[in-house]
């Protein structure tokens, strides 16, 4: 850990010795021949060879609901605060050649790591105890990439898996409201990274990227969140016996519009388990489609998304996982049951008023709608829990103090179960940025 900072302090104190003009600019030597190689190079190279930067976010939240939601009425009434760093991405590229780069990007969630108390509620407000980090420090990505044509780029190692609107674009500045679309989140892992390999490009007005990764990890499958914590972060080295494809196609061919559609999709997740022994006789199929479209101009933005998930053998799976062990019981599993199917989709319009007012202003009043529901679905004796059937509606502002700087303000009313559970309040604000620190 402490190499980490150490490497961070060096990188600022060179960033901080270096003024705008060194970072962009082309230094040229007195010798007309010299200076004509280092233009050439700087050419072959694009505008850098080495570049950092990164992304992050600070949030504030108010509640005036309890977190656990398992009463037979809901969450109880409350009122609590929350300040947190949910993330802080440092990015590091790096061109061996013009056709060869390495890319990496380390997260620094909540603050880092270390020993915290959780606990977690569960089944009917019963809770359990659970020791775990209080953060993480995650090599969110970590490849190098072959350029053979605009069409056709190679990409192997630790990359971002873009399925579904939210992990194809999620810095901050990509989304309205302080916190990333809930339903998204909740649902598939978030942001998803996973090691492989990966073919992408630009085919005239469509970008592509398909890729062979390592599978889920079904122990890890919860009534709650689907799918989302079954990404293998738990141990050193990720099982791939069982990999999965995934891919994505965008279609920029409509002025002011963005079209999109992916798919993540595993014959079999049980030779991923944990505990592979217990699953030999099911095979645990996975698929999550989805489909998104955005309308960017000077005044109006808006985004929709469309997201479906399918587990196979989902009551097999739910009874297996509720057998897993536990020692002093602490349990790494979250012994759940899983839904066959889960279901979201919202939809965001935001209006940039400051154009009225002036050019140089960027400030856009939103409204979105959000509906998800963990257990759509299920199959033979599981039942689907109606307090996962969930409804958000969050109305705010996102101010652009800069392209890629924005200060943001919401309030969220959540239902139940279309309201056969006690509604919850939050009222939100964070500040976000993405950006390059600079380029050699």
């Amino acid at each position: 850990m402490k190499k980490i900072w150490l490497l961070i302090l060096i990188f600022s104190i060179f960033a901080s010795s270096a003024n705008a003009s060194q970072i962009d600019s082309i230094r040229i030597d007195n010798d007309s021949t010299n200076s004509k190689r280092i233009i050439k190079k700087q050419k072959d190279f694009g505008d850098w060879r080495f570049r950092m930067g990164g992304y992050g976010e600070i949030l504030f939240q108010y509640f005036d609901y309890t977190q656990n939601r398992f009463f037979d009425e809901g969450s109880h009434p409350d009122s609590r605060a929350e300040i947190s760093i949910p993330r802080f991405i440092l990015a590091m590229d790096f061109k061996f050649s013009p056709s060869w780069t390495l890319t990496s990007e380390i997260e620094f969630e909540y603050g880092g790591t270390g020993s915290a108390v959780e606990y977690e509620f569960n089944e009917a407000g019963e809770y359990e105890m659970e020791v775990e980090k209080g953060g993480e420090v995650v090599l969110e990505q970590f490849h190098i990439n072959k350029r053979f044509a605009d069409w056709l780029h190679l990409r192997i190692g630790h990359f971002i898996v873009p399925v579904g609107l939210t992990n194809a674009h999620h810095e901050p500045i990509f989304y309205f409201g302080a916190t990333r679309p809930e339903g998204e989140s909740n649902l598939i892992p978030c942001t998803w990274h996973e090691t492989g390999l990966s073919l992408y490009g630009t085919i005239k007005n469509f970008d592509y990227e398909i890729m062979v990764i390592n599978g889920l990890d079904p122990n890890f499958f919860s009534r709650e969140n689907f799918i989302k914590k079954g990404k293998q972060s738990l141990f050193e080295t990720y099982t791939m016996t069982n990999p999965a494809l995934a891919g994505r196609i965008d279609y920029n061919g409509i002025k002011h519009m963005r079209l999109g559609i992916s798919a993540y999709h595993a014959w079999k997740t049980s030779g991923n388990s944990t505990k592979a022994d217990k699953m030999e006789e099911i095979k645990i199929p996975v698929t999550v489609l989805s489909a998104d479209a955005q309308f960017n101009n000077k005044i109006v933005v808006a985004r929709a998304n469309f997201l479906w998930g399918e587990v196979g053998d989902s009551e097999r799976l739910s009874i297996l996982n509720l057998r897993m062990p536990s020692k002093a019981g602490i349990s790494i599993f979250p012994r759940d049951q899983v839904a066959k199917n889960a279901i979201n989709w919202y939809a965001e319009i935001g209006v940039n008023i400051g154009q009225f007012i002036s050019k140089k202003l960027h400030l856009y009043p939103f409204l979105k709608y959000e509906y998800y529901n963990s257990m759509h679905k299920t199959d033979g004796n599981i039942i689907a829990d109606p307090r996962f059937k969930r409804e958000l509606l969050t109305g705010g502002i996102n101010y652009f103090a800069l392209p890629n700087l924005v200060i943001k303000a919401d309030y969220s009313r959540r239902w139940i179960d279309h309201g056969n559970f006690n509604s919850e309040n939050r009222v939100s604000l964070s500040i976000g940025y993405l950006g390059w620190f600079f380029k050699r």
